[in-house]
């Protein structure tokens, strides 16, 4: 079983090279990216669907839906990429989109913000959410 999973890890680390060398189908990412002003704009390019968690490190509401945020990101591998964007260092990108409370999660498509949500949400209540502007 072991010599199985060692091939198992070869294939995907290689369907993920292939995939992110840019034959036009989009990288699989089942944990939230970090963003910042270098490689914000960057990812809205890349991903059809994207969300984005505006937070601070000091905001307590943001802390409790960090980890809603990661379960999320897996749950929605391949659908949907997660990115985090600190507040606090990056204000031109939050002052960009009219951030003025946090946590704020912005739902993109194709680049563009098309909802949000402003607030602690429960994870239910955020599905919903996600589930909508897929579709």
């Amino acid at each position: 079983m072991d010599e199985l999973e060692k091939i198992r890890q070869k294939k995907l680390k290689e369907l993920m090279e292939r995939l992110s060398g840019g034959s036009g189908t989009q990288q699989v990412v089942n944990t939230p990216l970090k963003a910042s002003s270098a490689n914000f704009d960057d990812i809205l390019a890349k991903y059809e669907n994207v969300v984005v968690d505006f937070w601070a490190e000091w905001c307590m509401p943001c802390r409790m839906i960090a980890p809603i945020v990661e379960e999320l990101a897996k749950e929605y591998a391949g659908k949907v990429v997660f990115v985090k964007l600190n507040t606090d260092e990056n204000p031109r990108i939050a002052a960009r989109y009219s951030i003025s409370a946090i946590p704020t999660l912005l739902f993109f498509k194709k680049g563009k913000p098309v909802d949000q949500i402003i607030g602690a949400m429960p994870k239910g209540e955020i599905k919903r959410w996600i589930e909508r502007n897929i579709g």
